[in-house]
């Protein structure tokens, strides 16, 4: 019931799930996917489909959310687990500097894990990274529901891709709880006072895991498999940065991925359908028409296409990423029944948020608000270093990817082949595209990048040669943990190439 001095400035909820591909919706055009919460939030306002991660790795990604920076700007482009956050304004801190509460509840990969970065109180579920620090507030509930240590007694490892269904009562699942915890701080909030959440799932980001009935509807029906482009069937062909990742995740039999896929799928309806149980606490709160929600992913997944999986790649199905953003009732910013077909980032997503609540933005924001601020021509994007290094430009119609290890050039049609199984680098046809595209790709390195090119021409440098490496750690499995295993020195990367 709403009191008379209740607080009337819009109230935020900021959602973000882990390595959700932006095509993995019914919104996007999906056959096979069940996310009726995500389309209605979309025909509820507006949905972006050319929304991409900046740098499709996790912790570059939440730093380039919390900061509304390009990882130019926040300085991270490889994955820094033990690197502090950059001295820079910060999301939740901007909202409570204008009166805001501000909590965060889910994962929020940073270190040490219970910095706060700007929120009143963050309640922690960190995928069972308590070797870096703690206390974890998912692995407490564990403990106190019965099963102390037993989170990832199920086997399966955080960056691998066999699965198998949740092998705790659902309401242990970090899914549900992490919902519940949300609507929890939702109704204890101060009335009197607008507030800031950020509800980060840390699925459907493997280890894959779903609930049996979640899985189950999916075992039932045919679903959309992996498509492998012409320029992806050499190993020989590929660049040395696609080499090393192709080395490492052995390619799963089609009956075993198909599987994985289901059940990767199976997360994320299991995800959506725990999202109405926050909305609908938003509504029986009686908040729902003055909150403004904006739902969006760190990056996506492979999940096999091209042979390849997880992230870190700029093709589209690591890069690109779900972005739906809903107004308070009768926005005239947002509105509803929207699809705008502009470039977004997640450098965007902080100046967006501010400028919806009539707050300030930071001037190192590098990223524009999605509704007030002019469409930019194009993306730029990037990953890792020296080998690794991929760099990346969109302008929505098509892409450039260069590998400058080896000057390897990709150019993709993207309305032609959205799923970007032709390279047409060399077609006379996108000459002119690809002339501009490498300039604008050019006119964006930095940090050593500028000495890989020549006469405004892009030269990289010259291949090297690739060894398979072992995974001896099954790409960072996890194990018991009770008592919580010893502590380490969190700059150590465990888990991918």
């Amino acid at each position: 019931m709403l009191v008379d001095n209740e607080n009337t400035s819009p109230n935020v909820l900021f959602i973000t799930v882990d390595q959700w591909p932006g095509q993995l919706m019914g919104i996007a055009g999906h056959e096979a996917i069940e996310t009726p919460t995500l389309d209605q939030m979309a025909t509820n306002g507006t949905y972006f489909p050319n929304a991409y991660s900046e740098c499709p790795i996790c912790i570059p990604a939440r730093r380039t959310m919390m900061t509304g920076t390009s990882p130019r700007a926040h300085g991270d482009r490889i994955f820094q687990p033990a690197a502090p956050m950059p001295d820079l304004p910060l999301l939740a801190q901007c909202f409570r500097d204008a009166g805001y509460q501000a909590t965060a509840v889910g994962k929020t990969h940073v270190c040490p894990p219970r910095n706060r970065i700007g929120f009143d109180d963050v309640i922690l579920s960190e995928e069972g990274r308590g070797h870096i620090g703690g206390p974890d507030d998912y692995d407490q509930y564990l403990t106190d529901n019965g099963y102390p240590g037993r989170g990832y007694l199920h086997g399966m490892s955080n960056n691998e891709y066999g699965w198998r269904e949740w092998h705790l009562p659902e309401h242990c699942h970090a899914t549900n709880w992490a919902s519940e915890q949300m609507a929890r701080v939702i109704k204890r909030r101060d009335p009197l006072r607008p507030a800031f959440w950020h509800l980060s799932y840390i699925y459907p980001h493997p280890p894959i895991v779903p609930l049996r009935d979640y899985f189950e509807r999916y075992a039932r029906r045919e679903i959309d498999g992996p498509i492998i482009g012409y320029w992806a069937t050499d190993f020989n062909d590929l660049p040395p940065a696609l080499q090393i990742v192709r080395n490492f995740w052995a390619q799963l039999p089609e009956a075993q991925l198909m599987d994985a896929r289901r059940a990767f799928y199976a997360q994320c309806t299991h995800i959506d359908h725990q999202l109405r149980v926050v909305l609908g606490t938003l509504r029986e709160e009686e908040i729902l028409d003055n909150t403004i929600i904006l739902f969006t992913s760190d990056h996506g997944d492979m999940l096999g296409d091209h042979g390849f999986y997880a992230k870190r790649y700029m093709y589209e199905w690591s890069a690109r990423i779900p972005m739906i953003l809903m107004g308070t009732s009768g926005s005239p910013q947002v509105g509803h029944h929207q699809v705008d077909n502009r470039l977004v980032g997640l450098q965007d997503v902080m100046p967006t948020l501010l400028d919806l609540a009539g707050l300030d933005v930071p001037e190192s924001c590098t990223g524009r608000s999605m509704v007030s601020s002019p469409p930019r021509e194009y993306l730029y994007c990037e990953s890792m270093e020296d080998i690794k290094a991929t760099r990346m430009v969109v302008d929505g119609k098509h892409k450039l990817i260069w590998y400058p290890c080896g000057n390897h050039v990709q150019l993709f049609d993207l309305e032609e082949d959205p799923r970007e199984c032709k390279n047409v680098v060399e077609d006379p046809a996108y000459a002119k595209v690809r002339e501009t595209l490498e300039r604008a790709l050019a006119e964006n390195l930095y940090g050593g990048d500028e000495a890989w090119v020549e006469n405004g021409k892009l030269k990289g440098f010259p291949a090297q040669a690739v060894k398979p490496e072992p995974n001896r750690g099954l790409s960072g499995q996890r194990g018991y943990h009770q008592p919580p295993p010893p502590r380490t020195d969190p700059s150590i990367i465990v888990g991918t190439p």
